[in-house]
This record gives structure tokens, C-alpha cells and sequence, in this order.
């Protein structure tokens, strides 16, 4: 298969290349970090990029909370235009297999339930309660203390910032387009990817980065809030194995597919800080009990459709992949936080 990736020299896309080519497939690299600059808005560079291409895994975005609103205008260009644009070139160019590096983002705070009223969905944390260290969420009825879960692909989104809206404003773009050529669309929602060649401390780079960052710095990581908010940290290499499956599989045509994308075993940011600063050997995390505004307490996968429906499973358990990441280097960022 020739499958066209881009973002495809960015960190996620880069071992998406590594494990298709691995897998006998060729690989088209389409970046805006190459010599030829190739921005995914280009419908010219794009049309061109698709000649002979039975597949795009389209990983190029701008990711991260990066600097709020003073962002937006940023974000929905390079996401929501770019995928548009894609989009567009693939039904011209008559290509029908996508598979979207999508995100748990969008389902805003994960799954939890309360002892009396079940299953709730809690709104977004108050300043004033975050200002005083009261960072769990609690019932939106009663204000009881909550048991955060899994989430699953059927929970309804409810994106929290503007890198969540523009995430979820791709998979409707392309769940339009599947419906419109009958061609197949994969949404692969990422969890807190890291691994090797993941870029460092920016404004646009996950919690793992800027532990990592720090570290090479010489500093303690800073761990935001009480370090107990639970997260799921999953090996960029099971990802990219998630994308092959998903490229090599036969989803239902004329729709979009979701899969969870995970490693299935939750930690705590406090957690992860501790085993990266160990494995790196330096120092111990310091918990600031600062917080933004954009983050949400809990946000747990349920991974178990794709292990079900694709034969995927993650390989990569915590214990190594933090071992093998703290020995890693870290990548220079993409301008403008344009990196996959």
C-alpha cells in the first residue's frame, strides 16, 4: 500500500513512516518541516502529493494547549482548514482510506459516577475552587466527592479548549467526507503519547516533554496541581502500530470509525513524574499546586473496541517506555507548534 503521512517527519508521524515501512509498505512523507516546506493547506502541494497514494494517515496538526485564545485563529487554520483542504484533494484525487491521528481531548473531563446519581458529567472546574487547591470535580447535583472510570468512544465530546474544538471539528469534517465519496475514516484518539523524538519544552508539547525538558535542564519537574490527576501515558510506537492496523484493516465505508488509542493502565501525572526523574536520575518533581485553565482532572481510555475489532494491543509498558524516554533526545519544535 502507498499511503501518504503527513506530519509524516513530525514526532508521532515519524514512526508512523518507520512502522509501515517496516511492514512492507511504501511511505510518502509530506511535512512542512521538509526541504520542499509541504503545508497540508496547499490544495497545489496537496493534489500533487496524492498521485498514485491508495491512503493518507494524516497526522500533521498543531497540537497542545499552547497560549489559549490568543492561539485560535492558529489552530483552526493549520487543523481545520488543512483537513479540509486534505479532504477536498482526496475526493478529487479519488482516494477513500483515512485514518485521523485524533485525540482524547475531545471528550472534555473523562468518565465518572457518583455514589447516588450514577454516571454524571461535571462541568467545568471553577477558578475559585481551583484558586483554593479544590481540584476533584463533584456531582453537579448533589456536590459529592466523584470515581472517575474509563471513557469510552460512545461518551459525548465536550471540548475545553481551542486545540480540543478543532480536533473534534476534524473528525466531523471527516465523517462529512467518508459519507460523501463512501470512503473509510478512522479517528484514532490518541491518549498522553510519549517516546522517543518527542519535542521539547514548548508551549505546544505534552506533560511528558516538559518533565523531560526539565531534567535535561537540570531542574525538578514541575508537576501542576496535586500531581493525583489520572491520565493515560501510551508508547508512541504502539500508536503508530494503532495507525497500521487501522490502515490495514477494512473499516465500514461511508462513515467514521473511533478508536480509543491507549495503553489501558492509568497513572497519575505525580506518578510519571517520579518514575521519568528516576529513570533519568535527577531530581525529584516538585507538586507547585498550580493549574490551568484549559486542563481537566481525569481522562482515562477505553481501549478495548480496538484491541476487539483490530488485533491491536499495546507492547510498551510504562516501566520501559519511561526508562527507554529518559535516555532519549528531544526534538526541535515545528514552527508555530506545527508538529504531529
Amino acid at each position: 500500500m502507498r499511503v501518504l503521512v503527513t506530519g509524516g517527519a513530525g514526532f508521532i508521524g515519524s514512526h508512523v513512516v518507520q512502522a509501515l515501512t517496516e511492514r512492507g509498505h511504501e511511505a510518502v512523507v509530506f511535512d512542512v518541516s521538509t526541504a520542499a516546506g509541504a503545508d497540508v493547506r496547499n490544495p497545489e502541494a496537496v493534489g500533487r502529493a496524492l498521485s498514485g497514494v491508495d491512503a493518507v494517515c494524516h497526522q500533521a496538526a498543531m497540537v497542545g494547549l499552547g497560549k489559549g485564545v490568543l492561539d485560535a485563529a492558529e489552530y483552526v487554520s493549520r487543523n481545520d482548514l488543512g483537513t479540509a483542504v486534505l479532504l477536498a484533494a482526496m475526493a478529487e484525487a479519488g482516494v477513500r482510506r483515512l485514518v485521523l491521528a485524533g485525540s482524547m481531548v475531545v471528550y472534555g473531563e473523562g468518565r465518572y459516577e457518583c455514589g447516588e446519581h450514577g454516571v454524571v458529567r461535571p462541568g467545568p472546574r471553577a477558578v475559585r475552587d481551583l484558586d483554593a487547591g479544590r481540584f476533584e470535580p463533584v456531582c453537579p447535583r448533589c456536590g459529592r466527592e466523584l470515581r472517575p472510570g474509563l471513557v469510552g468512544e460512545d461518551a459525548p465530546p465536550d471540548p475545553r479548549n481551542v486545540y480540543a474544538a478543532t480536533k473534534l471539528a476534524q473528525e466531523h469534517l471527516s465523517a462529512a467526507w467518508a459519507r460523501s465519496t463512501e470512503g473509510s475514516a478512522v479517528s484514532l484518539r490518541y491518549h498522553n503519547v510519549y517516546g522517543p523524538r518527542m519535542p521539547r519544552d514548548t508551549p505546544y508539547a505534552g506533560v511528558a516533554s516538559f518533565f523531560r525538558s526539565a531534567l535535561a535542564r537540570g531542574e525538578a519537574p514541575r508537576v501542576f496541581e496535586d500531581g493525583r490527576q489520572r491520565r493515560d501515558f501510551v508508547h508512541v510506537r504502539d500508536v503508530a502500530a494503532a495507525n497500521v492496523a487501522a490502515l490495514e484493516a477494512e473499516p465500514p465505508r461511508g462513515l467514521l470509525t473511533v478508536y480509543n488509542t491507549g495503553s489501558g493502565e492509568p497513572h497519575t501525572v505525580g506518578a510519571m513524574a517520579r518514575a521519568l526523574a528516576a529513570a533519568y536520575g535527577g531530581p525529584e518533581p516538585v507538586v507547585t499546586g498550580e493549574y490551568r485553565l484549559g486542563d481537566v482532572r481525569h481522562i482515562t481510555a477505553d481501549s478495548s473496541r480496538l484491541r476487539a475489532e483490530l488485533g491491536w494491543k499495546p507492547e510498551v509498558r510504562f516501566e520501559e517506555g519511561m526508562r527507554e524516554f529518559a535516555d532519549s533526545p528531544l526534538r526541535d519544535e515545528k514552527p508555530n507548534g506545527h508538529m504531529s
